[in-house]
């Protein structure tokens, strides 16, 4: 009887441990995604080509986040969106770890 019950509970906590193990995981990857966006908007920030703000962003992301660079007048903004790792086919398509920094643009003139 005991054998029974077990092997009816065994996969809820294994499902349970699974969902827990991803949320875990996307709080983590939401983190990296928040320090790679503050990475790359003070690269841009600064005048850094697209490319190296890219690269600057990617470095501090989670492995195959996408990053996006726009400007909007004076004010640069770095996007980066990365999809969970961890038990990423129990969690829906849509949950994804995401964060956009905004900065102004440093003068490039050095002033005496």
């Amino acid at each position: 009887m005991a054998t029974a019950e077990f092997a009816v509970v065994l996969p809820a906590v294994v499902l349970v441990l699974a969902l827990s193990l991803g949320a875990l995981g996307l709080a983590w990857d939401q983190t990296r995604c928040v320090d790679a966006a503050r990475a790359g908007a003070r690269a841009a920030s600064r005048g850094d080509s697209a490319g190296s703000v890219i690269l600057a962003a990617s470095r501090a992301a989670p492995p195959g986040a996408q990053v996006s660079v726009g400007a909007s007048g004076e004010f640069v903004r770095v996007s980066v969106v990365s999809r969970p790792r961890v038990a990423a086919n129990l969690l829906p398509a849509w949950l994804r770890a995401s964060s956009t920094a905004s900065a102004a643009r440093e003068e490039s003139g050095v002033q005496q």
